[in-house]
């Protein structure tokens, strides 16, 4: 009888210590589950942080476009520096001007050599690159078409925050 019940005993104690690694075991389980999950929320969040920063630095970008004459916005308002404005289209005015200035004193000496624009004349022939001409009008044409749809943007943003 003492052997049945020492048997017994012994039984039952292994049964409760599988229990108790079991339990342990589920702990464990338990505790990897958690570690992943935090560890994919840190990667989501950092996701988030990331994303954010592409946006701020995409808008920072926006405003450089036109920050260089002097314009930007902040939340929905159009700011103009008036001084780099009038820097901007001062240093403009100059250089269209020396170009201008050029441009007439060949004509006068019946020469103009401007390789960029595709256009030399002399005093017995005049040629013309029209696929340089071209190219180069293009060149133009997509400078000022690009601050025409900034102002667009700036103006549609002022707008839409009314």
């Amino acid at each position: 009888m003492t052997i049945k019940k020492n048997l017994l005993l012994i039984s039952i104690l292994l049964t409760l210590s599988g229990c108790n690694n079991a339990q342990e075991n589920q702990a464990e389980h338990d505790a990897k589950v958690a570690a992943q999950a935090k560890a994919e929320l840190r990667e989501e969040l950092k996701r988030e942080e990331e994303e954010k920063a592409k946006l701020n630095e995409l808008e920072l970008q926006k405003d450089n476009k036109l920050s260089h004459i002097g314009i930007t916005t902040t939340n929905g308002k159009l700011i103009i520096d008036t001084n780099k404005t009038k820097s901007f289209f001062q240093q403009m005015a100059a250089n269209l001007k020396v170009k201008a200035d050029k441009f007439a004193k060949d004509m006068k000496e019946g020469k103009i050599d401007d390789k960029e624009a595709g256009i030399v004349v002399t005093e017995t022939q005049i040629n013309i690159d029209l696929n340089k001409t071209k190219s180069y009008l293009d060149t133009w044409g997509k400078v000022f078409e690009s601050y025409a749809k900034e102002f667009q943007k700036m103006t549609e943003e002022i707008n839409n925050t009314k």
